[in-house]
């Protein structure tokens, strides 16, 4: 009777135990791809926070290097004593920044609202303007930045606050 027991016990064992042991390597695989999956998208979501950071890093960059243009037109104004033209390279270099500041701007704003895109459209349309009134010597050129000024601080600000608050 013994050895009929040990018999059961070995084939309940020899039966159970494997499917046992695949039963623990499904839960495993499925737990290995849940974790995979959550991976991937802290991945995606560090990528997407990267790349509008350095977004922003680049919409700063244009934004000064249209204030520096802006200068050197005032600049060459002052040592030649007449507006610059639109041939002048100050000026086509002050329009090319421009132009990189709205598409930027515009790659920025299609990851936010209405709002934000109607502010960087202003602020673009602004800068434009900036831009002809300093080739046409109507201003000083700080005095004209003014108002973009205010703008662009709170857009800076919101750029900020944007990748501060992007989940990890």
């Amino acid at each position: 009777m013994s050895e009929q027991r040990a018999g059961g016990v070995r084939t309940i064992v020899v039966t159970y135990f494997p499917m046992f042991i695949a039963t623990l390597s499904l839960v495993t695989a499925i737990f290995n791809g849940y974790l995979n999956s959550k991976f991937l998208d802290i991945i995606q979501r560090n990528v997407a926070r990267g790349e509008y950071m350095r977004t922003c890093k680049e919409v700063i960059d244009a934004y000064f290097l249209i204030k520096a243009r802006v200068k050197l037109m005032g600049d060459a104004r002052e040592r030649e004593g007449r507006a610059a033209d639109t041939s002048s390279p100050y000026y086509v270099e002050a329009v090319s920044a421009v132009s990189r500041f709205g598409a930027l701007g515009t790659y920025l704003a299609n990851l936010r609202d209405e709002k934000v895109r109607a502010r960087y459209t202003d602020l673009t349309d602004r800068l434009q303007a900036i831009v002809r009134e300093a080739a046409e010597a109507r201003g000083a050129p700080d005095k004209l930045f003014a108002p973009a000024d205010e703008i662009f601080a709170e857009m800076n600000d919101d750029c900020v606050k944007s990748a501060k608050n992007a989940p990890l």
